[in-house]
């Protein structure tokens, strides 16, 4: 079984309406992420990562962002491999949201 769940952008949207609660971490670059971003996303690098892992509640759904969907598979599985329950992986990335957002 995989470590994680694949999410397309229509069902993101969704889970933004009916779970609040929900957690959205983009991996890409700052420079990129302040370009643009999805909103309530919280930029996860490598600096901020064992704080994020320490202060997060691993109960509530995560789901990783990266720029096409890629990196954000591995960072998925390792976020779940650190305890958090459901961890998801955003297919296309944040190329995928722009483009479905323009």
């Amino acid at each position: 079984m995989s470590a994680f769940q694949h999410l397309s952008v229509s069902q993101l949207m969704q889970m933004q309406q009916t779970s609040p609660e929900l957690q959205i971490v983009d991996i890409r670059d700052a420079a990129s992420y302040e370009t643009g971003h999805i909103d309530g996303a919280f930029n996860l690098n490598n600096e901020n990562l064992a704080h994020y892992i320490a202060d997060a509640d691993m109960d509530l759904p995560i789901v990783v962002v990266c720029y096409h969907g890629i990196s954000s598979q591995s960072a998925a599985t390792y976020l779940n491999e650190q305890g958090f329950d459901e961890v998801f992986s955003l297919d296309g990335g944040y190329s995928a949201w722009h483009l479905a957002h323009q």
